[in-house]
């Protein structure tokens, strides 16, 4: 059985927690952040930390669930997450204007991607792109839909990837 669910949820200083009859929400410097309260779970504040209890023993992976992504709040609305991207290949090119990232990834066009609320993206060089947000499942998801636009070919490796993300090289056709 997992224990997931026993370990308290320490809150940073400046983050407020409150919930009501269908929701939880965190507050914080970032942002504030809310979740839909998930039946047979509760959720109680004591000493500056959150402990998630389940109503029985069959909800325990339920309360598991809402313990990490309670705790992955927290985390988001005082500090933040932040996820980069690399851009790999001759004449591959990222710039920002205002909200919209403008790709230039080999196609005839270029790629406008619009960031969603929350998420601000920015390019610190040509070739990289920073996306950040309280939210860390919303921060996840922009960089997996950059990522699709040109992912990382077997090849020659161009494309766009993940920082640090090892790409498994196929060899080449022999004559």
């Amino acid at each position: 059985m997992s224990r997931v669910a026993k370990k308290p949820i320490p809150l940073p200083k400046g983050v407020e927690f409150s919930q009501d009859a269908s929701s939880f929400l965190v507050k914080g410097p970032k942002g504030s952040l809310s979740l839909i309260k998930p039946a047979g779970v509760d959720v109680v504040v004591e000493s500056g930390e959150l402990r998630v209890a389940p109503a029985n023993d069959d909800l325990i992976a339920m309360a598991g669930t809402v313990r990490a992504i309670l705790a992955n709040m927290a985390t988001g609305v005082s500090d933040g997450y932040s996820r980069k991207l690399e851009l790999v290949g001759v004449g591959y090119r990222a710039s920002v204007a205002g909200r919209d990232l403008n790709l230039s990834l080999g196609f005839s066009h270029p790629v406008v991607f619009s960031a969603p609320e929350g998420i601000t993206i920015e390019t610190p060089t040509q070739t990289e792109i920073l996306i950040r947000g309280a939210d860390k499942q919303a921060v996840g998801q922009v960089a997996a839909k950059i990522r699709a636009f040109r992912p990382p070919e077997p090849y020659k490796g161009k494309g766009v990837r993940y920082s640090g993300e090892k790409i498994v090289m196929k060899e080449a056709k022999k004559a």
